[in-house]
């Protein structure tokens, strides 16, 4: 059985990882994680209590050579320089962003240094689907310029709703690319079943009434919601029940739960519980929360929709193992590169 190597950055609480991991288990294909990081170090210590291991730190500091060869690098790099509501923010504080914004902008170029630097075999990366149009599209242009024209690798996009798959509205890009364009032929981004899943099939049955919003707060999110109603504006809370589908759980969450209110009777709604959280990106509930509320709904809220993942990671695994049916012969098959070093 072939060991597929691969490396975690800006891994957040593994996601990416768990999602992978399940795609090679599924398909009976060994593989073995040999690097992580993360910078956040409440994520660190969600990652350690899951994975048994701490990501190392800011990656801008982690020279290649420290970075041990791999087969595949998987990349969640941050989204905040190029989502719309990041971009919003920003602009209304006169702040940069895109690659302008210099703690998190320019995170993209360090996945090109370290796939010029180590050669994977493959890549998967994931952001939001505003990456493409962000700066009237030039700035996904530089991307997929620097991918395909610079580092020589082939290149596939594509944008998934991942209410297939989870009972919420969330929209976000995935890019993959091959080293090899011999491998690359084997690839499609698959079609994921459609399983129509609700709220009702990730809410907890007995919930602490510390999730309940407080009078002042309700009071405070219909005023601000009738206000933007008077202007013509769609701004507001959003209330569900157990047959809806959610609007997409974000970082924010933690302030207000104004995105995501389920409707209670006879009293005010409540947020979603961390647990709920977790099953709304399609973590299992074996997946340990051992920080606060308040940084469980950040790193929720910031990570990746693990079945998504999955489904494509078996993709790109799949491409890889028929790309080395290519070759006849082991002395060929080394020529490829592909799983150099076993």
């Amino acid at each position: 059985m072939t060991e597929i190597k691969f490396i975690d950055l800006f891994a957040g609480i593994g996601g990416t990882r768990l999602g992978f991991e399940r795609a090679c288990s599924e398909l009976n294909v060994a593989c073995r994680p040999v690097f992580s990081s993360e910078w956040d170090k409440h994520a660190q210590k969600t990652y350690l209590v899951n994975f048994g291991e701490t990501p190392a730190g800011d990656i801008r500091a982690i020279p290649s050579e420290d970075i041990p060869d791999h087969h595949v690098l998987l990349a969640g790099f941050p989204c905040q320089p190029f989502s719309i509501a990041g971009v919003s923010k920003k602009n209304a504080l006169k702040l940069p962003h895109g690659f302008y914004c210099e703690k998190q902008g320019t995170l993209f170029f360090e996945i090109e240094r370290i796939i010029r630097d180590k050669q994977p075999d493959a890549f998967l990366l994931e952001n939001v689907k505003h990456l493409k149009r962000h700066d009237r599209g030039r700035t996904y242009a530089v991307i997929e310029y620097t991918l395909k024209e610079v580092l020589r690798y082939t290149v596939f996009d594509r944008i998934y709703d991942a209410r297939a798959v989870v009972p919420q509205h969330r929209e976000r890009i995935f890019i993959v690319g091959f080293r090899d364009p011999r491998v690359a032929v084997n690839f499609r981004f698959p079609e994921i079943e459609d399983r129509g899943p609700k709220l009702g099939s990730i809410l907890q049955k007995d919930v602490d009434e510390k999730y309940t919003i407080t009078d002042h707060l309700w009071d405070y999110l219909q005023n601000y919601r009738e206000k933007h109603r008077q202007k013509g504006n769609g701004f507001g809370y959003g209330l569900f029940r157990p047959s809806d589908v959610a609007r997409t759980l974000s970082a924010r969450y933690y302030k207000d739960g104004s995105e995501i209110l389920i409707e209670q009777t006879g009293k005010n709604p409540r947020r979603l519980t961390p647990r709920e959280c977790a099953r709304l990106m399609g973590f299992p509930d074996t997946f340990v929360i051992p920080v606060s509320d308040t940084q469980a709904y950040r790193q929720f809220g910031n990570s990746v929709v693990v079945h998504i993942v999955s489904e494509i990671s078996k993709a790109i695994i799949r491409a890889l193992l028929q790309g080395g049916e290519i070759c006849r012969n082991e002395k060929e098959y080394a020529k490829t590169g592909l799983f150099r070093g076993g």
